[in-house]
């Protein structure tokens, strides 16, 4: 097949070893092409095209930033997207089976090239046009990911650590967690008026901690819609409960008071009482008023690890 390395040599943990490993594990039996990023939405405009010149697969190797760019560069073509760990979580490559280490990882993805099964359609969720793998963040939670984000080179030394420093630096510094930042309206009629912090998820766990999943829901697969997951307060004791509620299978999260959950959904819009963050796939994207967020408009044909 042909085949695009697509690398960010800026991701936490992209190094030499891994990169060879990718190479060696690829180039035996595919005509590959190693391209690099350089600046923000470049693997966008690569894995386009990839796509244009008619390439089989985009092999990623970076972070879920990367590849949420690369995949929005391939949606609706018939170029197919894998994944290779990268980043310091990797929440997309784990969630589809893929291992944590790229030495363990790529031939893992040699051995998937190599089975017509592991090609999937993958639906994708959608957010003011821009698609995204596995989450969007509304609220608090994008807060964070602007604070990691402001401290790069700190999180490629420290890795996930640097998370739970920015979401106590973001709680207490900043955020507002006194009054509510947007309303959620759904499809049904009903709205959630007091919103803080929303996980909007197209696959679960919503993230790891290390090797420990933080699960959130069940409700999340090929068929199902979004689901979402809104805190309706914002105190340092719901946080920690949730936190720990997720830890295991999230059923205290889900019947929780302050929280409000909802599922199997194609559509939903996000007004804001004032400008309030969002991210998707762990990428920053800034300040909104408005978004309106839809399921299933877009997909992409994804490799996935064989025997998933």
């Amino acid at each position: 097949m042909k085949l695009m390395l697509l690398i960010n040599p800026s991701a936490s943990s992209v190094d030499w070893k891994g990169r060879m490993a990718a190479n060696s594990a690829l180039v035996a039996d595919h005509d590959v092409t190693t391209v690099e990023t350089t600046k923000r939405d470049d693997a966008t405009a690569l894995a386009r095209q990839a796509a244009d010149e008619e390439y089989d697969v985009v092999v990623v190797l970076g972070g879920d930033g990367t590849l949420n760019e690369a995949a929005n560069g391939l949606a609706g073509t018939s170029t197919a997207l894998a994944a290779l760990p990268g980043g310091s979580t990797n929440v997309f490559a784990r969630t589809i089976g893929m291992a944590t280490k790229t030495t363990k990882a790529a031939p893992q993805l040699a051995a998937a090239l190599a089975r017509a099964d592991s090609l999937r359609t993958f639906g994708l969720g959608t957010v003011n046009g821009r698609h995204f793998l596995f989450h969007l963040g509304i609220g608090y939670d994008a807060a964070v990911v602007a604070q990691v984000e402001r401290r790069a080179s700190l999180k490629r030394k420290i890795g996930q650590a640097i998370f739970v420093y920015s979401s106590f630096s973001t709680y207490f510094k900043h955020y507002d967690h006194r009054r509510p930042s947007f309303a959620l309206d759904f499809p049904d009629g009903t709205s959630v008026e007091d919103g803080f912090f929303t996980i909007c998820l197209n696959t679960n766990p919503y993230t790891y901690l290390g090797r420990r999943p933080l699960s959130v829901t069940p409700d999340t697969g090929p068929e199902r819609g979004l689901v979402t997951v809104t805190t309706k307060k914002l105190k340092v004791r719901t946080l920690l409960t949730l936190f720990g509620s997720a830890m295991g299978h999230g059923e205290i999260l889900r019947r929780n008071r302050n929280v409000d959950y909802h599922t199997d959904l194609k559509s939903l819009t996000v007004r804001g009482h004032k400008p309030f963050p969002h991210q998707v796939d762990g990428d920053y994207l800034g300040e909104v008023e408005e978004l309106t967020v839809a399921h299933g408009v877009a997909s992409i044909r994804l490799i996935v690890p064989s025997g998933v």
